[in-house]
């Protein structure tokens, strides 16, 4: 039998996991020359740091790969998507 803090931190898990999944597959859908014209890395770039990471992050919440992917989730909706979606 689960825990109320087991099945909590399971949902804190898919939570995250699913904000970062949005952040990947958003990040894929950009068209290539919209990140190099908002000056940020490449869109090859991203796409694989996000998606390296996330797969870590599946692996398991409370490691490296979940910080990381925290981190790198949070940089992108934060700095990079406004960015792109101020070009269009």
């Amino acid at each position: 039998m689960l825990g109320v803090s087991t099945v909590f931190w399971r949902l804190v898990w898919l939570a995250v996991l699913g904000v970062q999944v949005y952040a990947l597959v958003d990040a894929a859908v950009r068209p290539a020359a919209a990140y190099v014209a908002a000056d940020r890395w490449t869109k090859p770039a991203w796409v694989t740091i996000l998606a390296v990471l996330v797969i870590g992050q599946a692996v398991s919440f409370f490691s490296f790969f979940g910080l990381a992917a925290l981190i790198a989730t949070i940089v992108y909706f934060v700095d990079v998507r406004p960015a792109l979606q101020r070009l269009g």
